[in-house]
């Protein structure tokens, strides 16, 4: 299956409007070409994201009894019950610019009915990599489609722009061995400290992830038995979210780490799916540059952001709402009356 391309036509009439709003040509840089990306995935010259939200998958895994994390899984069942109270940070954030916080639980250890939070917990939590394969290949794929039928039913809803977030104790190291196997890179290059392990700690994770990867044997051209293997319920159901935009042409904003593993995977699984996705900032794990590089997608915020949840998506949500307003605006050259700037070749400006 190959993605149906973004329409091409509404994207150059979109940077022809651009440059006849009253500015220097290209003057807002990559938002330019992000706002019409946008209108081309919804096939309009109109661009309307009012209506947008923040998608965060939850689950636990079970890597953690391996001790590649500072905190266990009670951590995540306490995120997870003040995230569907709007507790949590992506919540406030979410708030401020206007977006929904849509929490699902898909793989909580907890047996806890967290109100706020969609229960389609496949499993409580997922097995850890290094005894056993994380997840079947069934429980792999009803996960990406409870991505998909988020997004569907979002569309349905009439939201215009989703953003990816999630939470899940141990999902560093699921996301690092994941971004390793599905690129090539050294384990060194994909692990990070996380939410802040020390270099004994560190050295314990990548060890845990270079014997998985080594036991394993996974190729780079086997995106669904990686995520089977190393990945987590989390990282399933964001790669449904990604697959989801493409079919239903909403853009998905990616958060960190563990939203563009998932966008890279949904990639490998459907090539052409990487045009509906837009990066939102520079994660601080050392993957995320790795990642953003396969997917051909540069990521606008630099911040050394490494909050997750959905964080980082939901602050690039509301720049891409700020340049939206300009794109929207009468704050023409005609309406100015000025001369419009010109655009020539480079040829031409060689010259």
């Amino acid at each position: 299956m190959q993605a149906e391309d973004i329409n091409q036509a509404v994207y150059k009439q979109i940077e022809k409007n651009w440059d006849n709003i009253a500015k220097p040509l290209d003057g807002l840089g990559r938002f330019e070409k992000l706002i019409a990306r946008i209108g081309a995935i919804h096939g309009t010259t109109e661009i309307d994201i009012e209506k947008k939200a923040v998608i965060v998958m939850c689950a636990d895994n079970g890597i953690v009894e391996e001790g590649v994390s500072q905190s266990g899984q009670e951590t995540t069942t306490l995120i997870v019950r003040c995230l569907g109270k709007g507790q949590t940070s992506v919540g406030k954030m979410a708030a401020f610019v206007g977006a929904d916080v849509i929490p699902v639980d898909v793989g909580v250890s907890s047996d806890e009915a967290f109100p706020g939070v969609q229960n389609r917990k496949i499993t409580h939590g997922t097995g850890n990599f290094a005894k056993s394969p994380s997840m079947t290949e069934e429980q792999t794929l009803e996960a990406i489609q409870i991505g998909i039928e988020m997004v569907a039913q979002c569309k349905k809803e009439g939201y215009r722009l989703l953003a990816t977030g999630e939470v899940g104790i141990g999902n560093t190291t699921t996301s690092a061995a994941m971004a390793a196997a599905l690129t090539g890179c050294k384990v060194s290059e994909a692990a990070g400290r996380g939410a802040g392990l020390d270099d004994r700690g560190l050295e314990r994770k990548r060890q845990v992830i270079q014997d998985a990867l080594h036991h394993y044997e996974l190729k780079k051209e086997e995106p669904l038995r990686i995520l089977c293997t190393v990945g987590g319920l989390d990282i399933a159901g964001l790669t449904g979210v990604f697959l989801g935009g493409m079919l239903c042409h909403i853009p998905i904003v990616a958060d960190g780490v563990i939203s563009l593993v998932a966008a890279l995977t949904a990639e490998r699984l459907v090539p052409g799916t990487k045009a509906y996705m837009i990066a939102s900032h520079r994660s601080k794990e050392p993957a995320a540059e790795i990642l953003t590089k396969e997917l051909g997608l540069s990521p606008v915020i630099d911040a050394g952001l490494a909050l997750g949840e959905g964080t980082g998506a939901v602050m690039m949500l509301s720049l891409l709402d700020i340049a939206r307003t300009l794109y929207q605006s009468e704050t023409t050259f005609q309406t100015m009356e000025l001369a419009p700037y010109e655009r020539f070749s480079e040829t031409e400006e060689s010259r």
